[in-house]
């Protein structure tokens, strides 16, 4: 799907796997979709509901009816009809036109890759599409690059506009207007337009690209329809909503659906907490409302699972508590402040909690802590469980982040954790998280199949140390080789790799790794868990055990 991110660029084409994807359009698809004539069927009729003037003849005896049970839950009626909350609604919901320059590079736009048999660059490039192969010296070439602007050497596009649709809301009648980010990343002019046709330049006021968020402020000399957020810790699994939005430049556009699940984490990012709904959200839906029927905005629709990019009722959306907390931040300072300790941190996977005797099995384990960090102020090492903050459980590496992510900065927390199997606490002083660092994600590492180690290790030295590029100061047990299709292999190990840690022990030569896999086999676990360094960062990785024999 064309979005202004450059990772959700029509990948759900070429999964066999849904993915999720955010949803705003490329200016050229949504222009063509909008400028293609729909296509309309005869709309199934319903079957007629029961007449609500039927007389007592058509009334079954009061004797035939059990009673209703005490302990039953009231159940929550259909609406007839959601056209009433619609208009309502309908005014206060915006599409979001965002225009910005895309450089001169010769690639494949975001409708398709390069042209097969053609060098990149050489035909020219539909804004949101392929590049229209014209073979050198064809009668067209000449006119499809006065057209389209090819120039250069090397059949470089010259910059050009893109356009970007989505969708968004008031809420203010102030004319603060709130999107995803991805919707007016790196926008040069962002214009707002209502259900009326009046359109309005806006300014942008702040983003937040951790939530996907964005606020903007447009002057409209009058107060505008707004909405306001409702609470989405109330809303419930199975309770309707409406979706209001510009899908394929369509705006205006009002589905129906119900809550399909709370909570889910998509891979978007440490802050995921999504509202699923099956109502209907497309390309283009974006930034737009998540109604309840009590009229209050729930969620920011944001993704959807597709492997065609359009809606097959896998959708996600911002919960409205989340979205309330950074427009406020964003209105008062145009960003938004979070917590940070300075760890990086794992899932507590079941061969990492076997070979490290963890039970049970939850909490953040922490694979590298950043010096002079506040996490490192306060003790914490490679190898420690977080498992509370303040008292709140942490049952994954989600819960530590959004929890110090809530705190303000200068706050003492108190962590509880494992450390060699023995719970301890530790205080720390919360610092502020680097803007430029709120979006990196927790590591996360998936089990593997069981077999050897399939690594040779050998010690750092002058000598290797030259050899693999190796900064100053580095310890540890170096890889120099990796089996194919091992263990280590499919975990992605590589030669020039570090291993520092292994099980609870310290590593400083491969004699070390030797000896943690001799003792875990002794102890009879299946799996020996080493910290892996590389020049992305650190990450336990559990390696199964199979059998008498030497690590490396």
């Amino acid at each position: 799907m064309a979005t202004a991110r450059s990772h959700a660029r029509a990948e759900a084409r070429a999964r066999a796997v849904p993915s999720p994807l955010p949803l705003a359009a490329a200016g050229a698809l949504a222009a063509l979709c909008a400028a293609a004539q729909p296509a309309f069927s005869q709309p199934a009729l319903s079957q007629d509901a029961p007449s609500q003037d039927a007389g007592p003849r058509d009334a079954a005896p009061a004797a035939a009816s059990p009673p209703a049970s005490p302990a039953a839950s009231p159940v929550r009626q259909a609406p007839a009809s959601f056209a009433d909350l619609a208009k309502a609604k309908l005014p206060a919901v915006v599409t979001i036109t965002a225009t910005g320059t895309a450089g001169g590079e010769a690639v494949a736009g975001p409708g398709g890759p390069a042209v097969p048999g053609l060098p990149p660059g050489a035909g020219p490039q539909v804004p949101g599409g392929p590049p229209i192969p014209v073979p050198p010296g064809s009668p067209f070439e000449d006119f499809l690059d006065e057209f389209f602007g090819r120039g250069g050497p090397g059949g470089a596009m010259r910059p050009r506009a893109v356009r970007s649709l989505g969708s968004g809301f008031v809420v203010d009648p102030a004319g603060y207007v709130v999107t995803n980010n991805h919707v007016v990343e790196s926008a040069e002019e962002i214009e707002v337009t209502f259900q009326d046709d009046r359109s309005f330049k806006a300014t942008l006021v702040g983003t937040d690209a951790a939530t996907d968020i964005a606020l903007l402020k447009i002057e409209a000399g009058q107060p505008l329809p707004s909405l306001s957020f409702g609470d989405s810790d109330r809303i419930q699994v199975g309770d309707w909503v409406i979706a209001i939005g510009n899908p394929f430049g369509l705006g205006g556009t009002v589905t129906a659906g119900i809550i399909s699940a709370r909570a889910r984490d998509i891979g978007a990012g440490n802050y995921d907490d999504f509202l699923q709904t099956d109502a209907a959200i497309n390309t283009g839906n974006s930034g737009g409302p998540l109604i309840d029927l009590a009229g209050e905005v729930v969620g920011m629709n944001t993704a959807i699972f597709s492997r065609t990019g359009g809606n097959i009722g896998i959708g996600f959306a911002v919960p409205s508590g989340m979205a309330r907390e950074v427009v406020t931040a964003l209105r008062d300072k145009g960003y938004v402040t979070r917590g940070y300790l300075g760890v990086t941190i794992q899932p507590v996977t079941p061969d990492i909690a076997d070979a490290l005797g963890i039970a049970p099995r939850t909490g953040a384990l922490v694979s590298s802590v950043a010096p002079g960090s506040p996490a490192a102020d306060a003790g914490l090492r490679p190898g420690d469980v977080i498992t509370q903050v303040d008292g709140q459980g942490v049952e994954r590496p989600r819960d530590l982040s959004r929890r110090v992510a809530d705190l303000d900065p200068g706050q003492p927390v108190k962590l509880s954790l494992l450390r060699d199997g023995k719970q301890q606490s530790l205080s720390a002083k919360v610092g502020e998280l680097p803007r430029a660092d709120q979006q990196v994600a927790a590591v996360t590492e998936a089990p593997a199949p069981q077999g050897t180690l399939g690594l040779m290790l050998a010690p750092i030295n002058p000598e290797t140390r030259q050899r693999f590029g190796l900064e100053e100061g580095a310890e540890g047990a170096l890889v120099t080789a990796v089996a194919p299709g091992s263990p280590a292999a499919e975990r992605g190990f590589r030669p020039g790799d570090i291993i520092t840690r292994a099980n609870r022990t310290d590593v400083k030569s491969p004699q070390d790794v030797a000896g943690a896999v001799e003792e875990a086999r002794k102890a009879g676990r299946d799996s020996v868990v080493v910290l892996r360094r590389t020049e992305e960062g650190a990450v336990f990785v559990p390696l199964p055990l199979a059998g008498p024999g030497q690590a490396g």
